[in-house]
């Protein structure tokens, strides 16, 4: 069952508008019962949020440059960089259904988004240290671009499987979330550069 949306400011960056479901709305052991991928991007997580407050208010990080957002969900930080000038903004996720509403909600802010970006100069990654399957392969997908000489920047809430030992902390926001997702009303959540 896919989740009903309405296009909502981003609590942490109001200047963009997303397809986004009710804030009340469960997704872990809700409403949603089906062999699809549950739909993470019908949510904006901190993460992908403090990317994007860092960007809009930091926008020389984004200004002409290409940029990948990696695990775009709903497309948020890429949407920021778009807004911010950059040259091409490409996002990918491992659901289509993410693609998608990364493209609708980019085209709801007028920013046009591609599906790759093969020589990114800004990698974008929000809320993708959740697992102890996923985080090792992220850590090394974000390193080769890094060492292919892209700047990357990952916003992480603290999931639990962040490598911070290879990160530099840039800033960090206090950011509004859903309480039927987070179980609080806010996440101290950084925005980090690659060293």
């Amino acid at each position: 069952m896919l989740p009903t949306t309405e296009l909502r400011p981003v609590p942490l960056a109001p200047e963009i508008r997303l397809h986004l479901a009710d804030r009340e709305q469960r997704l872990f052991g809700g409403e949603f019962h089906s062999d699809q991928p549950l739909p993470f991007w019908a949510f904006v997580w901190a993460g992908g949020q403090s990317l994007a407050r860092y960007l809009l208010d930091h926008p020389a990080e984004a200004t002409g440059k290409r940029v990948l957002d990696v695990a775009t969900g709903s497309g948020v930080a890429g949407i920021a960089a778009g807004l911010c000038g950059a040259a091409s903004v490409a996002v990918t996720d491992i659901d289509p259904a993410a693609v998608a509403a990364a493209r609708r909600n980019a085209a709801a802010n007028g920013v046009t988004v591609a599906d790759d970006e093969p020589d990114p100069e800004l990698v974008l990654a929000g809320d993708v240290f959740y697992s102890p399957a996923v985080a090792p392969q992220m850590t090394s997908f974000l390193r080769a671009a890094r060492k292919a000489g892209a700047t990357v920047l990952v916003g992480d809430p603290g999931r639990g499987y962040f490598p911070e030992r290879l990160f530099e902390l840039v800033t960090e926001y206090t950011v509004p979330v859903p309480a039927a997702l987070e179980e609080t009303e806010s996440l101290v959540t950084g925005v980090w550069r690659l060293k």
